[in-house]
């Protein structure tokens, strides 16, 4: 640290930590307030051979991140008090940044019976089926009620399972020319649709989980609009491909899928118009053999955690798309307000000039897919620091 550091600088980094400003400590190196994520998979208990809560922690510390939020796609699922017990246990004993994790809306997310909402209240940092889309309307005004009256926000990953039809990537010009089976973007916007007519029904705090759509984004900016409590993310990868980039490789295979570049230019006026309130990446680790099966038969899901502000930082604010304060807001601030995480004495140190070659094999995540690999981006992540203690420099653990 205190070779990017004088004195008087580190004076100045402890106000500027304090009051969440952003420091240059010389024209490039820029200290940044901890980022946060809420969108992450660490896998564990039950997946430990795709991530860790210390390997996916540390990951996000690398890049530059100091909270996180972790699904619920876990082995046992987090439906119950002594469910998501057992992944707190871990997250006590492992975690080297802020894990805060959600309970499941339905148990075991199957959609068919509501998980103990009220017992896991002061656990869960929110209520989320992520991987799965509610489809019992039902079932998810219920779960709203209940999350309303307990101060608690659902949290919704929006899929039709009517509509998906074996796709596996965008229904669109890729998927036609390659004679693969797509999936329709009314799978995603045909249930954020739903959801926002019972959010404003309800007055339950909603947020809409990657949003990929052009018809989504307009929904959403309506809703706002509308008055109803609703905000959403999207991702890295949906803001810089589209489906006409994609490779047969696993590391190209999401779900939402990557679309179409009328889609993407309509994301990226929703980050500039704040109707897309935050960037999460949805970072998903695979073994390499999960991912090595091309795009059909790969599982879904890539890594990002340690590519995202680099890969923003590069595509929109180095183009002059958004401001770096624009997307200070959407990757720390923006989510730190919504779900209510604080900012502590968590600070992170990035070379805005240091131009690098994306190489997976480095990354301190267990997964290796990203879209980005062998990407040339500009703005490498030195050191972060939680809570006042170091926990990575120069891509490694301190």
């Amino acid at each position: 640290m205190k070779s990017y550091m004088n004195s008087k600088f580190d004076e100045q980094l402890v106000r500027a930590t304090l009051s969440g400003s952003t420091v240059f400590a010389t024209d490039n190196i820029v200290v940044f307030p901890g980022f946060c994520d809420v969108h992450v998979h660490f896998r564990e208990p039950g997946f430990s051979y795709k991530e860790t809560i210390r390997t996916g922690s540390l990951s996000a510390a690398n890049g530059g991140y100091t909270d996180v939020c972790t699904m619920p796609n876990l082995s046992p699922v987090p439906d119950s008090v002594e469910n998501l017990r057992a992944q707190l246990d871990i997250i006590d004993r492992d975690a080297k940044i802020g894990v805060h994790p959600y309970a499941s809306i339905t148990v075991g997310q199957h959609g068919k019976e509501p998980s103990d909402l009220e017992g896991m209240k002061d656990l869960a940092i929110a209520y989320s089926d992520d991987g799965r889309g509610v489809q019992s309307d039902e079932m998810m005004e219920n779960a709203m009620i209940r999350a309303k009256s307990l101060g608690k926000m659902i949290v919704a990953h929006c899929e039709v399972n009517d509509l998906l039809k074996g796709g596996y990537i965008h229904d669109g010009e890729f998927a036609r020319l390659h004679g693969m089976k797509g999936i329709c973007s009314e799978s995603e916007w045909g249930q954020i649709k739903r959801d926002i007519a019972l959010a404003k029904k309800t007055g339950c705090k909603y947020h809409v989980c990657h949003i990929s759509t052009k018809e989504s984004v307009e929904l959403i900016r309506q809703a706002k609009r509308d008055g109803v409590d609703i905000t959403c993310e999207t991702g890295p990868h949906y803001l810089v491909f589209n489906d006409m980039m994609l490779k047969d490789e696993g590391r190209f295979k999401m779900n939402p899928p990557i679309r179409s570049e009328e889609d993407r230019q309509a994301l990226i006026e929703g980050i500039k118009d704040g109707t897309i309130d935050m960037i999460a990446t949805d970072h998903a680790p695979h073994s390499s053999e999960e991912k090595g099966r091309g795009l059909e038969k790969s599982a879904m899901g890539v890594v990002g955690l340690e590519t995202a502000f680099a890969v923003m930082y590069t595509h929109l604010v180095k183009t002059g798309e958004i401001s770096l304060k624009k997307l200070l807001d959407l990757m720390c601030y923006n989510p730190r307000r919504r779900f209510g995480i604080e900012l502590g004495n968590d600070y992170t140190v990035f070379d805005l000039d240091k131009k690098f070659t994306v190489d997976p094999t480095k990354f301190l995540s267990m997964g290796r897919a990203t879209p980005f690999e062998g990407m040339e981006l500009y703005g490498e992540c030195l050191l972060t620091v939680k809570d006042g203690k170091v926990v990575t420099v120069n891509g490694k653990e301190a």
